[in-house]
């Protein structure tokens, strides 16, 4: 252990378990098992396979005194000689408790064994829910009406007719419509009103609206998820969603639902309450109905219930949240011990609804909750799902059967349309191609000439280009500024843009480029030079701070007073404003440029992204994907063609056995 801890195959703290289960008596091989499988949640695993133990995926290092494991590794019955050891558990009831636990041929640490156990028993004793399929579909049918006025609008612009009708309407068995009489009732038609007949020339059976069908989907489950790509419409869905379940609930017991709204950080909890805000007034229903949905979302946290100095929460098993409907946007963040205490804290007849998009990074710390229920779902439903959700749409939803019985197949549905990106749009196609792996077809898309997107190479040259973009960008908000423009407006402008980053050190890492964006901006004479503190500095907070209300990932601008004093404002997810004198504020950096992990949850107009010009670990697939995603209008992209692709062709591989735990 003394070598691999000097040669860096594991971290102190792997060596600190070793040495703990050695001096409990643990067998050689038992202590090494434990050092790997502690090393592993540092890669974000939850476990360790038994059959991925080999020198050569286990060690990254050369060493001679590496070397004399071999024979114990490739030697040993890992399965027997483990079972063995009175330091490993097998996870059942009558099995001694033990710092270990081997489990389908998956070796943990007993705690996230546990969490993974909780987690599954959880989702799974989520059962279905009743509800008179009449009213269920009668309110369905109001929440998502055709929207005629905007389809009449389109049209009027439209070159291609029925490619309109069939964008705007969902419509996915278009060779059975009768197309004459369809575009006949179009011809004749002076308003949104007259296309009313296309209501009986389109029956709902030749449509497929996956946000209908995921809020159909949420009215038989206590438990739901609800993914998607950017510009699918979560937020819209489980809006209308909301309010249906608020409805229904009306209905049967004459009280509304106690709905909360939460997201992993400040700032993805700032996006999920302005995107509510604006489905709300476009919801139709009634005003009691909409005044039962909350216009604000929190963070995990602060739902919890943070106690100071300690990693307990205030809710749990035994003084559980007091809500009846809980909504969690930007899920894929949630890692396995958040979403356990989560799930225990919930009331047994609360419904869960998770929203996310199960291709984008996988939380910082272990596990791929989201990912790994979104696997073990599949894109099928049970016989009895299939009907239901076809007496309750409408649509057409006939497929093969799922593999198992499971219950976690009923509790998915993955939203497939972007209402924000089409055909012509770069950053979508760009996003769907690298999301795929598919190397030729990205390339494909690059040598398209999309106005949305760019490709820089990073050499020299590029570097200084995307230093001159960084500058150009972050102008107008530094403008805003000099003109006295307000708090909240400088924050708007200033999240406009922002430059991403794969890492944190280095010429392409977030501190080397926040230095040379400082510098650019001062060579202008856009900031001050010398001083740390200056107006316009922004600052990303990195620690959580529950006295201030402020969390990791929450963003200020510096800004002077009244009395000509620095203070950071930050717009928190009320759309309040909190101002703080530099010295107040928890642990933070600049943030010209900010890593990709940190941007989830946000959203900017403009996104460049750099990537470093050497393969790293860290780059994969899902990382890409996150950034080229972060991009609404405009995407700049800094890197090598061979970096691209390889990261493209790296898909992120977590081990885990929920997906397992959900098919039993």
């Amino acid at each position: 252990m003394e070598s691999l801890k000097t040669a860096g195959a594991i971290r102190p703290l792997d060596y600190q378990f070793a040495r703990f289960l050695q001096e409990m008596g643990g067998e050689p091989l038992t202590v090494l098992a434990g050092a790997l499988v502690s090393h592993e949640l540092a890669s974000g695993n939850v476990c360790l396979p038994l059959k991925d133990i080999n020198t050569r995926s286990l060690f990254s290092v050369e060493s001679e005194s590496l070397q004399a494991l071999e024979h114990l590794i490739t030697s040993s019955n890992w399965q027997d000689e483990l079972s063995a050891s009175r330091l490993v558990s097998d996870g059942s009831e009558n099995s001694p408790p033990a710092p270990l636990v081997l489990n389908r041929n998956r070796l943990y640490l007993y705690r996230y064994w546990q969490y993974e156990h909780l987690v599954s028993e959880h989702l799974r004793n989520k059962g279905a829910r009743t509800a008179d399929s009449a009213t269920v579909k009668t309110i369905l049918d109001r929440l998502f009406q055709r929207d005629y006025t905007l389809l009449f609008k389109q049209l009027q612009a439209a070159t291609d007719l029925q490619a309109t009708v069939i964008k705007w309407l969902d419509i996915v068995k278009p060779d059975s419509l009768d197309w004459q009489t369809i575009q006949q009732t179009i011809g004749n038609a002076r308003s949104g009103n007259d296309l009313a007949p296309l209501d009986q020339l389109i029956p709902d059976h030749t449509c497929l609206n996956w946000q209908k069908v995921a809020a159909a989907l949420a009215a038989t489950q206590s438990f739901s998820v609800i993914s998607g790509g950017p510009g699918t419409g979560k937020t819209t869905t489980v809006t209308r969603l909301l309010a249906m379940l608020v409805e229904l609930e009306q209905l049967s017991s004459g009280k509304a639902p106690v709905i909360r709204l939460v997201a992993p950080t400040g700032k993805a909890a700032a996006r999920l309450t302005e995107s509510i805000g604006g489905a709300l007034e476009q919801l139709n229903c009634s005003e009691a109905v909409r005044n039962n949905i909350p216009g604000e979302a929190g963070t995990l946290h602060r739902l919890l219930g943070v106690i100071p100095n300690s990693t307990e929460f205030r809710h749990h098993q035994d003084n559980p949240l007091h809500l009846d409907i809980l909504v969690v946007d930007e899920a894929s963040m949630v890692d396995l011990p958040m979403m356990t205490r989560l799930l225990s804290a919930l009331p047994d007849d609360a419904r869960i609804i998770l929203l996310g998009d199960r291709d984008q990074l996988a939380s910082v710390d272990a596990g791929s909750v989201l990912g790994d229920i979104c696997a073990a779902a599949g894109n099928t439903y049970s016989e009895t799902q299939q009907k239901r959700l076809q007496q309750l749409t409408g649509y057409d939803l006939s497929t093969e059967r799922p593999p198992t019985n499971a219950s976690i197949h009923d509790c998915f549905c993955l939203l497939q349309k972007s209402y924000r990106f089409d055909a012509s749009s770069g950053i979508g196609q760009l996003a769907a191609s690298v999301n795929a792996g598919q190397i030729r077809e990205t390339k494909a898309v690059w040598e398209a000439g999309f106005s949305d997107i760019r490709r820089h190479l990073l050499n020299d040259s590029g570097y200084q280009t995307m230093l001159q973009l960084c500058v150009d960008q972050y102008r107008p908000y530094l403008q805003a500024i000099k003109n006295d423009q307000s708090a909240r407006e400088i924050l708007s402008v200033f999240n406009r843009f922002r430059l991403l980053c794969a890492l944190r050190e280095g010429a392409c890492g977030v501190e080397g480029l926040n230095l040379e964006i400082r510098n650019a901006l001062a060579r202008h004479r856009l900031i001050e030079r010398e001083t740390l503190w200056y107006p316009g500095r922004p600052v990303l907070i990195t620690r959580n701070d529950h006295g201030l209300g402020l969390y990791n990932g929450d963003i200020g601008i510096t800004l002077a007073d009244e009395d000509d004093r620095l203070r950071v404002a930050f717009q928190l997810p009320d759309g309040s404003l909190k101002s703080l004198l530099p010295s107040r504020l928890p642990e933070h950096e600049t943030v010209f440029a900010m890593t990709i992990h940190k941007s989830q949850g946000s959203e900017f107009a403009h996104t460049a992204m750099v990537l470093p010009d050497k393969i790293n670990p860290v780059l994969t697939r899902e990382l890409v994907y996150t950034g080229i995603t972060r991009a609404r209008q405009e995407l700049d992209i800094f890197t090598t063609e061979v970096v691209f692709n390889q990261s493209v062709s790296r898909p992120t591989q977590r081990s885990s056995g929920l997906k397992e735990r959900l098919l039993a």
